[in-house]
């Protein structure tokens, strides 16, 4: 579990390779008050609509000489920003997964292991908003052994060899959340799939073992019929016993539809062509994946890729490659050969009135290195990577209409949610926002908008659009001066109904809600 000291803000840079002019961007933004808050270390787990106008965010906090995880502090704001309610939940010992509000009642999914019984349990916490007072209620139980990462969710690398791992995934309203769980034991390797609804009533269990004769499954993006008798995953297939040259990838994309009764597979790679990043969306009862695709096996992304699925069956009915202008790769990896793509990584998709698509996808990856601490014992650190954004348009058909590439380099050690970007879509507009302790963005030649990192400790807050054509603008939204405490930017409060944004901004012992509105009318 990762530490958040709420201090280690990463180091930012950006560059853009498009025309972007200063300008007044529709938009509006309001403070709510500072609190003073007991646990200095902390990070932001959820925040979510508490179905009356204003919200429940959910923390885990550290304390201790040596930090350690003491439970979930659970904060409660009206509509106006101002906190209403705040509780201290102690727990130990248990991973968090997830957590959602249905009908005036906030349940916290979390992963136990249970030493008597032997098993890894799925438990909900549920409590009414207006009194916590919490009650627990197991909805899976897997027999294993106990593993030292049993919640395996990552975009770059996963371990399938340490006897048991799971992931979880909420559909995007909330109304329903899939479970995939690996565990092996000698020869008996097991993968099953669950759904379950919000209400936390079980509806689809299905044995997915026999198709894990030669590949393991790391699922990346789900979604949900709408009367919930299919969901739909994606993700990397890896191969067990193929061997492949030092520069290839290890798996390829699939599509798994998973029904009370079935589970059917999907590939999408062709000669010469090999997907990348895909995300499931279901447009007007349509099932489409939409992403990237490489020339080659290794990973240097060429454009982008569309497919119609059958819904039924999942057999494909439209497919497109569009690859990226010479612009564009130029923009992006310069004139090298060798400058590659770590992973992308979907932060938003959104379809317009007339069924266009649009979407935006950020590179992310881990290094890590071995140093010594005080103590002189040697310990590992690990960054996380948060790079360029590519964003792009597709027509109702599939065709390209524009794709952008922000470059940008962003590392950090502590808590991911003051780095990365958090997007919005107002009808055929993209919004971005982006926090930076740079004062003002620097045109060079080339038409090249770079944002150098600034000596300050507080952090702007900067605006980008891409309007329909895919231009750009940029604005500073908020200044320094006005965020003393700087903004969680990944991880806001999206209301997509009314384009606007809420964050949670913290340093320390101070925290308060910042709400952004984007008053664009054209929707």
């Amino acid at each position: 579990m990762k530490i958040g000291k709420n201090l280690g803000l990463p180091f930012l840079f950006f560059c853009f390779f498009f025309i972007a002019q200063g300008q007044e961007l529709p938009v509006k933004y309001s403070f709510g008050d500072k609190y003073n808050d007991r646990y200095k270390y902390s990070n932001l787990l959820e925040i979510s609509d508490d179905g009356m106008g204003g919200s429940i965010l959910v923390r885990s906090y550290y304390t201790g000489i040596i930090l350690k995880p003491r439970g979930y502090y659970i904060e409660r704001y009206n509509k106006d920003l101002e906190l209403v309610s705040e509780y201290n939940y102690k727990l130990k010992d248990l991973d968090f997964v997830n957590a959602f509000v249905k009908n005036g009642q906030l349940n916290i999914l979390l992963l136990e292991y249970n030493a008597g019984k032997g098993s890894y349990d799925y438990v909900v916490h549920r409590s009414p908003l207006d009194n916590f007072n919490f009650t627990v209620e197991t909805i899976l139980s897997i027999p294993s052994q106990q593993v030292n990462e049993p919640l395996d969710h990552n975009y770059y690398k996963r371990n399938f060899s340490s006897g048991f791992t799971t992931t979880a995934f909420l559909n995007e309203d909330k109304s329903a959340f899939a479970i995939s769980t690996h565990f092996k034991k000698g020869r008996d390797e097991k993968h099953f799939v669950y759904l379950f609804n919000s209400s936390l009533n079980k509806l689809i269990e299905y044995d997915f073992s026999a198709e894990i004769e030669e590949k393991n499954y790391a699922f990346e993006n789900m979604v949900t019929s709408k009367d919930l008798n299919q969901v739909y995953l994606v993700g990397k297939a890896y191969y067990k016993k193929k061997r492949f040259a030092a520069t290839e990838r290890k798996f390829q994309y699939e599509l798994l539809k998973v029904a009370k009764n079935e589970a059917i597979t999907q590939t999408f790679d062709d000669p010469g062509k090999f997907s990348e990043a895909l995300k499931p969306i279901i447009i007007n009862g349509k099932l489409v994946c939409v992403g990237f695709y490489a020339d080659r096996k290794d990973n240097r992304y060429n454009g982008l890729a569309y497919f119609e699925l059958d819904k039924n069956s999942l057999g494909i009915t439209v497919k497109k490659y569009n690859p990226f202008s010479q612009q564009f790769m130029a923009d992006k990896f310069g004139r090298e050969d060798d400058i590659e793509i770590k992973n992308l990584v979907f932060k938003d998709v959104s379809v317009t009135k007339d069924n266009s698509i649009l979407f935006n996808a950020e590179e992310y990856f881990v290094t890590s290195s071995v140093q010594q601490d005080p103590t002189g014992s040697r310990v590992k650190i690990e960054r996380f990577h948060y790079n360029d954004i590519v964003s792009a348009k597709l027509s109702a058909e599939g065709d390209i209409i524009w794709a952008r590439n922000i470059n940008k380099s962003e590392v950090t050690q502590g808590d991911g949610a003051y780095a990365s970007y958090s997007s919005c879509g107002n009808g055929e507009n993209t919004y971005y926002l982006i926090s930076t302790a740079s004062e003002n963005p620097q045109l060079l030649s080339g038409e090249r908008l770079i944002f150098r990192q600034g000596l300050s400790r507080n952090r702007n807050v900067f605006m980008i659009q891409l309007d329909k054509d895919g231009k750009i603008s940029y604005e500073k939204v908020i200044d320094d001066h006005e965020a003393r405490l700087p903004l969680m930017v990944s991880m806001p409060l999206i209301d997509k109904e009314n384009s606007n944004m809420l964050y949670y901004a913290k340093r320390g012992s101070k925290k308060q809600l910042v709400k952004v509105e984007i008053t664009d009318p054209g929707r």
